[in-house]
């Protein structure tokens, strides 16, 4: 019991030391499990976003055997990326906004705006089912004889 936490301390400082050796000049690059547990996305998501395009050139590199190495700044580009599924655009919306290489602050303000549309919109129609049930409920319809007759 007592070599467990001199195990463990070694294990830290290993695992420092090997991170700070992989630092590059300003930018510390990553294998590909250390930004699917930075990012909690599955590795096969971070493949399949590299291999679509989501993940750019910008952001991955392959050393000569072949493995993937990614900058640091993955980690809040795959932030943006989740957020903008959890709100409603599609991997291909996504794709599109990446595939102009840089928008104007006007043209991000014009797409999140329409997204923020479409969701007003989408509670809108919820909010009139809701009052259309309740509408239903006052009617006090029995349906023991058949959905309609009273």
């Amino acid at each position: 019991m007592r070599f467990g936490p001199l195990n463990l301390t070694r294990r830290i400082v290993n695992y420092e030391v090997y991170f700070i050796a992989r630092e590059g000049i300003g930018v510390i690059h990553m294998k590909i499990s250390e930004v699917a547990k930075m990012a909690d996305l599955p590795i096969s998501t971070i493949r399949y976003y590299e291999k679509i395009g989501i993940i750019t050139n910008d952001y991955v590199r392959r050393e000569q055997n072949n493995y993937r190495d990614y900058a640091s700044e993955i980690i809040p580009y795959l932030e943006v990326v989740k957020k903008c599924l959890a709100v409603g655009f599609s991997i291909n919306d996504i794709k599109a906004m990446i595939s102009k290489n840089g928008m104007s602050k006007e043209d991000q303000s014009h797409i999140i705006l329409e997204k923020i549309s479409e969701i007003e919109n989408a509670q809108k129609k919820l909010e009139d089912s809701k009052k259309d049930l309740y509408d239903i409920l006052e009617t006090d319809i029995i349906c023991e004889k058949g959905f309609g007759k009273y």
